[in-house]
Parts: C-alpha cells; sequence; structure tokens
C-alpha cells in the first residue's frame, strides 16, 4: 500500500468509516433455548402500549420527545446499552486496540475487510454484508449520532428539490425544522484559537490545499461543545478530540447526540420510556388491526433473558434503514404484515459515500491530529454532481504517517434493493457492482485528487471494502410510505429514519436531513393522528 503499513491502514480506514427463537403466531407461556442437552427456559411477557418506537436515533429520538410533549406515552425499544460519557471517561473503546465494545454480537464477522475476533458484547457498530456492498449502522441508546462525527449540513435548496418530493417543501423546512434541529442539537463550528493549535495542523493543510485548487472551503456546523477539546489542550482532561481518538464515540463528553439531546429531553417529561437491550425480532399486524412487535431482552453478553409480546396502537419504525428495512421485508415474507406496499426493499441509496486515505511523502500532518471535523468544501453548484468532501483525522499515532482522512458524499442516482432469501431466512442486500461509479468518476474522485495535489496519494478505501455508514431507502417516501412516514395501507405503521429517505440527502451527512424530516412529520401526525391512529 502506497506511503502507508498495513498496520496503519487499517487504523486509518477503521477511523474513517467511522467517519462516517418465537414463532410468528401465538406462542407457549414460555421459551426454551439452549445446546443439546443444556436447556435454559426463557420466560415470556406481554404487555400493551400506547405507542412503540423501535430504535433511539434521530428517528426514534424527534418521534419520542414531539409525541411526550403532546402528552402520548411512548415506550423506546433500544437494542443497544447506554453509553454515559463525561471528562476522562473510558467508557468506549479505541478504533487503534479495539475490543468487544466495538462489535455488535451479530455482525457480519468481517469489520473494515477485517476477521473481528471479540467475545459477544451489545457493542456499537454492526457490519451487515450484502452483494457488493457492506453497510455499517450503529446500536446503543442515541444510534448513529454515538459513532458519527457529526457533520450537521442543510442541503442547498436546488439539490433538495433535484431529490425529494417537491410537496416536502424546502422552504418551510429551512424556516422551521431544520433550525428547530440546529438549535436542539447545539450546533457550532470550531474557534480558530482551537484550528491554530498544534494537533490541528492536518485541518489547517485540507484549507490550503483546497483553496490552491480553486475548491470552496467552509467550516462545518458540530453538534460539539469546543470548550472541551479547547480543556484538553490546556491538559484538563485526557485527549478525546484532539488525538482524533473519539472515532467511535467522544470519552469526555460535550458531544450532543441524541441521547443527551432528544431522548433525554423525552425521558425528562416522563412519559416516555426506553428499554434497552430490547432487540426486536418481529413486527406484525394482529387480526384488529394493532401490532405486535416480538422482542427478545439480552444481557450484555446477547444472551436472551426474556421473549417479550408488546401489542400497540401505534408502531414507529426508526431502527434506521438497514433494521427497518429487514424487519419489514421479514414481516412482508412471513405474511405477518399482509398487503404491503411492493416497492418495499427498493431505492436503498449509499448517499455516494467514498472514503480516502490521503498520504503525501512531501507534506507533515501530524502524528496527533485533533477532531472530529472542521473543514469541509461544498461543491453544490450543479445538482447533477454535486458532492461534498471533508477531512476526518486518523487517531493518534507515535509518528507522523504522513496521511490523514478525505470522506466524500455526493448524489448518485444508482439504487440497490433488499430481497428475501427464504433459504437463510432473512433478508439480503444487493447493490449494483458498478454503483456510485458516475459521481465517483466525475465529482468525488476529481476533487479529492486536486485537493491531494500533484504531490499526494490517494488511498480508495471503497476499492478495498465497498462500504457506507448512510444506507439510506428501502421504505422511501412517495412509493411506501407518505412523507409523514405513513405506512401506505397500514394505518398506524410509520417509518421515520432513514429507511424513508430516497438514497440520498443531496450530497449531505444524513443527520440534519432525517432529523429534519422527521420533525417536520411529527408536527403533522401530532396535528392528525393523535387522538385516532396514535
Amino acid at each position: 500500500m502506497s506511503g502507508i503499513t498495513r498496520r496503519s491502514f487499517f487504523a486509518a480506514a477503521a477511523a474513517a468509516t467511522a467517519t462516517a427463537g418465537l414463532a410468528l403466531g401465538a406462542g407457549p407461556a414460555q421459551a426454551t433455548t439452549g445446546i443439546g442437552a443444556k436447556v435454559r427456559r426463557v420466560p415470556i411477557t406481554h404487555e400493551e402500549h400506547r405507542v412503540v418506537i423501535v430504535g433511539s436515533g434521530f428517528g426514534g429520538g424527534v418521534a419520542a420527545l414531539r409525541l411526550a410533549e403532546a402528552g402520548v406515552p411512548v415506550l423506546v425499544l433500544e437494542r443497544g446499552k447506554r453509553w454515559p460519557t463525561g471528562p476522562n471517561a473510558k467508557t468506549f473503546a479505541n478504533v487503534l486496540n479495539p475490543d468487544k465494545r466495538l462489535l455488535w454480537h451479530k455482525s457480519d464477522p468481517q469489520l473494515f475487510g477485517r476477521p473481528a475476533v471479540f467475545d459477544p458484547y451489545v457493542g456499537l457498530v454492526e457490519a451487515i454484508g450484502g452483494q457488493n456492498m457492506t453497510a455499517l449502522c450503529a446500536s446503543g441508546v442515541g444510534g448513529g449520532s454515538l459513532v458519527y462525527q457529526g457533520m450537521s449540513l442543510q442541503p442547498a435548496e436546488a439539490v433538495f428539490n433535484a431529490y425529494f418530493p417537491n410537496e416536502l417543501d424546502w422552504g418551510l423546512m429551512d424556516r422551521v425544522h431544520y433550525p428547530r434541529v440546529a438549535k436542539m442539537l447545539k450546533l457550532a463550528t470550531a474557534p480558530d484559537e482551537l484550528i491554530e493549535s498544534a494537533p490541528y495542523k492536518a485541518p489547517r493543510v485540507f484549507a490550503q490545499r483546497a483553496r490552491e485548487a480553486g475548491l470552496p472551503v467552509s467550516k462545518i456546523p458540530m453538534p460539539i461543545d469546543w470548550n472541551f477539546a479547547l480543556a484538553e489542550l490546556r491538559g484538563e482532561m485526557a485527549p478525546a478530540y484532539t488525538d482524533g481518538s473519539g472515532a467511535m464515540g467522544v470519552n469526555n463528553g460535550g458531544k450532543h447526540s441524541v441521547d443527551v439531546t432528544y431522548i433525554a429531553a423525552a425521558e425528562a417529561t416522563g412519559l416516555a420510556t426506553v428499554e434497552t437491550m430490547h432487540e426486536v425480532t418481529d413486527v406484525e399486524r394482529a387480526p384488529d388491526g394493532r401490532w405486535i412487535v416480538r422482542v427478545d431482552r439480552t444481557d450484555e453478553n446477547g444472551t436472551v433473558l426474556e421473549n417479550k409480546v408488546l401489542t400497540t396502537k401505534a408502531l414507529i419504525m426508526a431502527a434506521g434503514s438497514m433494521n427497518t428495512t429487514k424487519l419489514l421485508v421479514r414481516a412482508d415474507a412471513h405474511g405477518t404484515i399482509p398487503d404491503l406496499p411492493d416497492g418495499l426493499g427498493g431505492g436503498w441509496g449509499t448517499n455516494a459515500d467514498r472514503i480516502y486515505i490521503w498520504s503525501d511523502p512531501a507534506n507533515e500532518f501530524g502524528p496527533s491530529q485533533g477532531g472530529p471535523v472542521v473543514y469541509g468544501s461544498l461543491n453544490w453548484d450543479d445538482p447533477r454532481t454535486a458532492h461534498t468532501l471533508i477531512q476526518a483525522s486518523i487517531p493518534g499515532l507515535a509518528m507522523d504517517l504522513r496521511s490523514t482522512m478525505m470522506v466524500g458524499y455526493g448524489v448518485s442516482r444508482d439504487r440497490g434493493h433488499f430481497a428475501w432469501d427464504s433459504a437463510a431466512d432473512k433478508a439480503q442486500l444487493f447493490w449494483p457492482a458498478t454503483g456510485d461509479a458516475e459521481i465517483q468518476n466525475s465529482a468525488i474522485g476529481p476533487t479529492a485528487r486536486k485537493i491531494a495535489g500533484p504531490t499526494g496519494i490517494l488511498t480508495d478505501t471503497n476499492l478495498v471494502l465497498n462500504s457506507t455508514w448512510h444506507g439510506l431507502g428501502g421504505a422511501c417516501m412517495g412509493t411506501v410510505c407518505d412523507l409523514d412516514g405513513r405506512v401506505q395501507g397500514q394505518p398506524g405503521l410509520y417509518v421515520l429514519d432513514g429507511a424513508l429517505i430516497p438514497g440520498t440527502t443531496a450530497a449531505c451527512n444524513p443527520s440534519m436531513t432525517i432529523a429534519a424530516v422527521a420533525e417536520r412529520a411529527m408536527d403533522n401526525i401530532v396535528a392528525e393522528d393523535v387522538g385516532t391512529l396514535v
């Protein structure tokens, strides 16, 4: 590998991609599980709830808060655990020395292209392998906000309108819903005092090279209290921002992730309950039109402790593009939700994710590179080729590898789909072998090469492992749901997460748009559905 060792490539790729049983009918009073003669009886309990939300990320967090504020009691199911942080905490694993905290226990055993051999644990990341694509998603209270770098970008109007239904009304979202999300996440850009410090040389080099290439450069709004990073510079707490080690969760705190914003505010109402380590295995429609949610309650090692059967009037699917889609495709295949829309499983895209290692023998980026993200180049003038490049730091190493990271997003029109594999009894992702090639070859790649300059060497990690952290679609607005996430023909069933988004978020990181779409939807659901469907 040019200019970088295999060990450092793995470390860099890991940091960059961070940037990135019961039968379906009525069951017996208890289930059994075990191997050979060792049989363990698992109790089964039944509960009824007004609203059940599956997932606690951006969509689930917004839904929980807005319903609770409207006086509606909600139950939020999260398959992962809580990850509390604070100065000098050691909550999250370090990507340079990963341990079981990194990996969800049912993940594909290949992580970042290498076997990941850890003891089973309800860790942060699940890798889901498909044809020509590996999608990575998070588990834990707060969902993807725990591990995303935090780029919080609102799309330009022309690009948004080119890829979303006009009825979504960019003007309204620009006035109301995007600002509401920005306020909840307390967005801020990095202060100049921090950027001028020694650990932030890599962002300065990125900005300089982009300007020299005639490209736009902007500070990126982030859900970060930058005072934490400044305190690290003063030696008041161990590094978490200033050495780039927060790629898989920021131990010191100061990151306004969903768990400490939307979810905390929802719980503070007294009407939102979050149940952790509750993995949804099946969803179905009862004969009376209500919804049945089958759940495995586990311990931290993934051992099933209890089977739950929850009945609810309203079911909000917010488990992320991959897991919401898989659960609904499973229900369709097994017939537990009859008459789901034909478009289910389709319209899935990668947000044109691209991740590069940028090496430059003639330039130093620093052995310790501050993060999470400071600058980006927003190339949005042409909706057909709109794309964003940002610089993402490599976690601190013992020496300067003369390498850092660049991450790109774009507006590819290529789409994959989920199909049911009856032999494996699961939904499988299929992605075209040449997917995203056009935007990569015409826009994202050339911009990255301009920034790298004549002495720079780019290693495209997608050629090593084609992956995305930003899977979108599978239950898209327009084909499966209306704009507010109501599943067509299924009263009381909603999708409010990345599965609702039609494959791209208009050349931006998806978090802001997923949250803003959910905010818009909840305005309408609270106004129109509470008291009837909800």
